[in-house]
């Protein structure tokens, strides 16, 4: 062999070793079977706040204690060091995995908790897409069937009402876009519908409010012949209206309207 590609050879071999040597202790710990070693790094890594690497461990301790007492403890903590990170997607499959294994388990509670906080936080604004809203309420709806009164039941009931008021306003933002579009027709029926599906919306006073300006205006662009007819709908909204809201200040552009239509009718 030639003396430079003996060197070279050498080299190579040196390299392997001196990176073989610089290996960290996490990353050996991390490669290690001593599940007594490799648990306490664990809780050394989550208690110092380096949740990412407490998580690999934790993630690596389910293959080595499945089947084990430290099981139960080893799925939480890998949910708990992944939220403590604020991953909140990986968090939330990692507790529902926990609560398929431990229903019944030393942190199940806490752990439904958690995943309906990280549900929670996945929710959109009220343009966007609602299906996560709906997920996240379902999920509190069952914790809350299940733990009355828990320790985080009262957060539950909040966000539960936060997450219907979000919901109740999609539905009347909605109905209104056909209002500004000025097809009151369906912008009647739309928010006659909202009613229909939930009588406790939030918005009901300006739901029947636009309702009724929706028939007037939709009576009013009609032509004379079918007037008479819509202008009757119209007193109808406005008698709903003042019926529920006697007070309202929308009374300031209802009243007129329907005092005309009245000298009409």
């Amino acid at each position: 062999m030639k003396r430079s590609t003996l060197f070279l050879c050498l080299g190579v071999l040196l390299s392997f070793a001196a990176l073989s040597s610089c290996k960290s202790e996490y990353d050996r710990m991390l490669e290690s079977n001593d599940v007594n070693a490799k648990y306490k790094a664990a809780f050394d890594y989550f208690s110092s706040g380096k949740y990412t690497r407490a998580a690999q461990l934790f993630e690596s301790l389910t293959l080595l204690t499945n089947g084990t007492d430290r099981y139960d403890t080893v799925m939480y903590y890998l949910g708990l060091s992944n939220y403590s990170y604020k991953d909140y997607y990986t968090a939330e499959t990692n507790f529902d995995q926990y609560l398929k294994y431990f229903p019944q388990g030393n942190f199940s509670e806490m752990a439904e908790f958690l995943r309906i906080d990280c549900l929670y936080r996945a929710t959109l604004r009220y343009e966007l897409d609602q299906t996560p809203t709906y997920t996240a309420m379902n999920a509190m709806a069952d914790y809350l069937l299940e733990h009355p009164v828990g320790a985080n039941s009262d957060i539950c009931r909040h966000w539960l009402e936060e997450l219907g008021e979000r919901l109740d306003r999609k539905a009347f933002e909605s109905a209104r876009l056909y209002y500004k579009m000025e097809d009151y027709r369906a912008s009647r029926v739309a928010f006659k519908n909202i009613l229909k599906d939930d009588a406790d919306n939030v918005y009901r006073e300006e739901i029947l409010y636009y309702s009724a300006m929706s028939s007037y205006k939709y009576a009013d662009l009609s032509v004379p012949s079918k007037q008479k007819e819509r202008f009757l709908i119209f007193m109808d909204d406005y008698l709903n209206f003042v019926g529920e809201y006697p007070q309202s200040e929308h009374r300031k552009e209802l009243d007129p309207l329907y005092a005309k239509v009245k000298e009409k009718n």
